[in-house]
Order: structure tokens, then C-alpha cells, then sequence
């Protein structure tokens, strides 16, 4: 009987390992603002995520400038400046900002916010942007207004259903690692042959860790399956490893801790049958 509990333990642990990873990193990770602008300050450099950037500020820049018959020109010349932006530490400094205003407006949508839709004002970044261009004297710039500019960055036909469901995240966050740890020392603790519960249960922290990989992977690849047809999947695929980047090195720290634990049972088995 002890036998079979402690198997049913190292079972519930071994399950439990990718959900805590998953609740600690929407709640430690995604949850607070300076780690999130941390992880995506990187993709300020990306040649994908730039040239995104790119197409999307000029279409919003120039959609605010009547240049007449000259309109080809002025969206030409505003995306070369817009290029030569993207070099700058002013543009990296305006990139921190907006991911900085995107992750509050996301983090108020899921806590108190109303609505199905996400929304944040770029009015400080084009603000940035029209200074810039202005500097550098790119005509017509002075024509762009700084208003605000509403931009929707997440749509959600249920987002009630996702404030919930982040909300427990936040929740086991705190409680699904405590948990877990706990079941691995029970399962030890009752276990008959306590060196072979040892050893199930790094295997059981392995297998756990290779079932957070490849749930990650799989997430990745479905996410980019369902983009737009318009969406740049390089840009996207950039943004994701970025935002899962901690649960990709705790698969691969809790991988090796597992197999390091199962390698030292069986040492140590090894050892006390050796004469």
C-alpha cells in the first residue's frame, strides 16, 4: 500500500511539474512589468520585429499626413527615416515604452478592466518618432499631429473567461510549486525502498520537464498556425520564444535535476551492493 501511494505521488508530482512552471511564469513573469519589458527589450534589434515596426508606424504616420500628390513620396521618405529610427537608442527607449503601456493595459483588462478588447495609446512613442523625424528634417513631419492613438493589440471574444483563467494562474503561482515539492518529499517519506522512490521521483521531475518542452513547442506552433494571413510569423515567432523563454530553461534546469537525482539513487544502489 505504501508502495503504491508513494507511485501515486511521484505520478501527481511528475504532472504537476508543467503547471507549476506555467502558473509561476504567468504570475512572476508575465504578471510583473519590469521583468516583461526585460524579455521583450531584446526584440528591439530583430530584424523581423523592426521591419514590422516599420510598415506599421509608417502606415500610422502617414495616414495622419495629407501630402497631396506627394503622399508616395512622403510615406518613402518616412520609412527610410523610420529605418534609420530603428538604430537608434531613442527608438529602443521608445519600444521599452510601449511595451511597457502594452503590458499595463493587458494587466488592467485582465484584472479590472471591461470589454473584449485591449487597447493602448501610442501618443507618447509618435510623439518620440515626430521629434526625430523633425531632427533630421524629413519634410512634412512637422504636419503629424501627436494625438492619442488608440491601437488594439489583443481581441478576445470571451476575455471575462481569461480574467479568470489568469486569475487562478496568479493564484497557483504561488501554491502549485509549494505543492509540488511536497508531494516529492511525501512520496520519499512513505515509500517503502526510499532509494528507488528517489529515483522514480527524478525521473518523474525528467518526465514532467520533457512534458513542459514539448508543451511549449506544441503552443508554438499552434499560436502561429492561427495568426492572420497579415501577421509576420517571424515577428511573432520572435515575440513568443522571448515571453517563454523561462519556461523553456526551467524545463531543461528541472530535465537536469531529475536526471542528476535518478543518477545518484542508482549510484548509491550500486554502491551498497558492491562488496
Amino acid at each position: 500500500m505504501r508502495t503504491f501511494l508513494s507511485a501515486v505521488l511521484i505520478t501527481l508530482m511528475a504532472l504537476l511539474v508543467p503547471a507549476s512552471a506555467v502558473a509561476y511564469w504567468a504570475d512572476r513573469e508575465l504578471g510583473d512589468a519590469d521583468r516583461y519589458t526585460a524579455a521583450m527589450s531584446p526584440l528591439a534589434g530583430n530584424p523581423a520585429v523592426q521591419q514590422v515596426v516599420v510598415t506599421q508606424a509608417t502606415r500610422a504616420l502617414s495616414g495622419q499626413i495629407d501630402a497631396g500628390p506627394f503622399q508616395g513620396g512622403v510615406d518613402a521618405l518616412l520609412g527610410e527615416a523610420l529605418r534609420s529610427f530603428t538604430g537608434t537608442a531613442a527608438y529602443r527607449t521608445a519600444w521599452d515604452a510601449a511595451n511597457r503601456a502594452a503590458h499595463a493595459a493587458f494587466l488592467q483588462a485582465l484584472t479590472t478592466g471591461d470589454g473584449n478588447a485591449v487597447t493602448i495609446d501610442l501618443a507618447p512613442v509618435i510623439e518620440q518618432v515626430r521629434a526625430e523625424l523633425l531632427a533630421d528634417q524629413v519634410p512634412f513631419a512637422d504636419r503629424i499631429p501627436v494625438t492619442r492613438v488608440a491601437v488594439t493589440v489583443m481581441e478576445y471574444d470571451n476575455l471575462g473567461a481569461l480574467r479568470k483563467g489568469f486569475r487562478m494562474l496568479q493564484i497557483a503561482g504561488v501554491w502549485l510549486p509549494v505543492l509540488t515539492v511536497l508531494l516529492a518529499v511525501t512520496a520519499v517519506a512513505v515509500a517503502v525502498n526510499r532509494r528507488r522512490a528517489v529515483a522514480a521521483t527524478g525521473l518523474g521531475l525528467a518526465f514532467g520537464a520533457v512534458l513542459l518542452g514539448i508543451a511549449v513547442s506544441v503552443c508554438r506552433r499552434l499560436t502561429l498556425d492561427d495568426l492572420p494571413a497579415d501577421i509576420d510569423r517571424a515577428a511573432a515567432g520572435a515575440v513568443y520564444d522571448v515571453l517563454t523563454a523561462f519556461l523553456r530553461t526551467t524545463a531543461w534546469v528541472v530535465l537536469a535535476i531529475g536526471l542528476a537525482v535518478a543518477l545518484a539513487a542508482w549510484l548509491a544502489g550500486r554502491h551498497r551492493r558492491t562488496p
